[in-house]
């Protein structure tokens, strides 16, 4: 008998009950898709790259894809080195911040699963949406900063203000999770990535001042086709951003990648309306434009709306992002490649109206835990204090980095240099090889 139980056994490990508990805890399945997801999210930062690079002039488009990859270097090491200690770690100093030393370079997690995730894959997901974050801002202030005083922006930027908002949201005794009866919803980073990033944008592209000839000079895209692809990459990316943020694979994963695609195209669709009308002509730019107001208004959301609240969450942020960037040429800011004007006003968007879009099943658990009803008023006061407090934190943090950074080091490029181009001025490398003067 013992000989057959010998013959049987390299078979049982292959029953997957038997293979779970004579391996590990590891669950196969939401561990893979989490390795997905923090490769889609990895994505983005090509995507973003180039998105960017392709609207600037020919002069700075490595310039400004190098704002993108850089931030891979500079937040990938400070995250492993500190970030995931002072996001996840225990609060410390009135709960303004996290603090685990057991975290420090990802020591302590080395056997570490945590709901059948290994938490090195945890901790590499969460890293990827700490290095997207401060990328946003770049596009702000493109085409006028040194590397120099942007790679200390960054770096500082993610200590002071994403680590600190990242805790007070997402971590479990952050006090914006557990603010009110049931803390404020933001599934993937609408307060924590694109209204931080956005109201920095829009501080640091006032504090530095306009690009040289703005509004009056002629800025166009110097590549139109590579901003398509770049946008295309930040949709398909998008998936693992919101489905990956349920930390699962299961019903509340497919619900938010599926209101992430209805979301997206919807506000892709709406912004081609509106162009319809205005212009009688669909423009490229202005497509990629609706599909990115369509994803940043739902990536708080994605969790608890349905399909309906996903396609009026898209068609309003495309609305009104389309008359924010009106209303930034009439008031004379130069936000270069419209952070602000997307991110930041489309996705403050959808953290305050996912109120009133709250599927039925998550409003009736919301009331029970907060031991009688809860309404959708109830939750936008939430939210609203999330968002005033992301609000200050951002700006003021924002505007006192860029006084320091332009006193000490240097952040607005000199005159001479942006005349020249960035390309050339601090890479010394053209990026469409020998490059056409006039065509700059």
């Amino acid at each position: 008998m013992r000989s057959y139980f010998y013959w049987l056994l390299p078979g049982l490990l292959f029953v997957p009950g038997v293979a779970a508990a004579a391996e590990s805890t590891v669950d196969s399945g939401t561990t893979a898709w989490m390795m997905i997801s923090v490769a889609l999210v990895l994505l983005m930062i090509p995507g973003l790259a180039m998105f960017y690079g392709g609207l600037v002039r020919t002069k700075n488009v490595l310039s400004t894809m190098m704002h993108s990859y850089v931030a891979l270097a500079i937040i990938g090491v400070l995250w492993v080195a500190v970030g995931y200690s002072l996001t996840f770690g225990k609060s410390i100093l009135g709960g303004f911040i996290g603090w685990n030393p057991d975290y420090f370079f990802l020591s302590g997690i080395d056997s570490t699963i945590t709901d059948g995730i290994p938490e090195y894959i945890t901790a590499m997901f969460q890293g990827k949406f700490a290095i997207i974050t401060p990328a946003l801002i770049s596009g702000a202030i493109a085409e006028r900063v040194y590397l120099r005083g942007y790679s200390i922006f960054i770096a500082l930027w993610f200590l002071f203000v994403y680590c600190p908002l990242c805790h007070w949201v997402w971590a479990a005794d952050g006090w914006l999770f557990n603010y009110g009866a049931n803390g404020v919803i933001d599934l993937a980073g609408g307060l924590v990535i694109h209204v931080s990033a956005g109201v920095s944008a829009l501080v640091a592209a006032i504090y530095l001042g306009p690009r040289q000839g703005f509004p009056n000079k002629p800025m166009h895209p110097n590549n139109l086709v590579m901003t398509m692809m770049g946008a295309g990459l930040l949709w398909v990316g998008w998936f693992g951003f919101n489905a990956g943020s349920t930390l699962q694979s299961g019903l509340d994963t497919a619900r938010a990648l599926t209101m992430t695609q209805v979301s997206a195209a919807t506000g892709a669709l709406t912004w081609l309306i509106i162009e319809a009308f205005t212009f009688r002509k669909a423009t490229a730019l202005g497509f990629v434009s609706g599909i990115l107001a369509g994803l940043v208004v739902i990536t708080p959301a994605a969790a608890v709306v349905q399909p309906v609240g996903a396609m009026i969450l898209g068609a309003a942020s495309s609305m009104i992002c389309y008359y924010a960037l009106q209303v930034k040429m009439k008031l004379g800011y130069d936000d270069s490649l419209d952070c602000f004007g997307i991110h930041g006003v489309g996705s403050g968007l959808g953290v305050l109206l996912l109120s009133f879009f709250i599927r039925d099943s998550w409003m009736a658990d919301a009331a029970q835990a907060a031991g009688g009803s809860w309404s959708a008023f109830n939750q936008l006061g939430v939210q609203l204090v999330g968002m005033g407090a992301t609000i200050a934190l951002a700006g003021i943090v924002t505007y006192v980095l860029c006084v320091v950074i332009e006193k000490t080091v240097g952040f607005r490029i000199d005159a001479q240099s942006e005349v020249e181009g960035l390309d050339q001025a601090l890479h010394g490398e053209n990026g469409y090889g020998l490059v056409n003067s006039s065509l700059r």
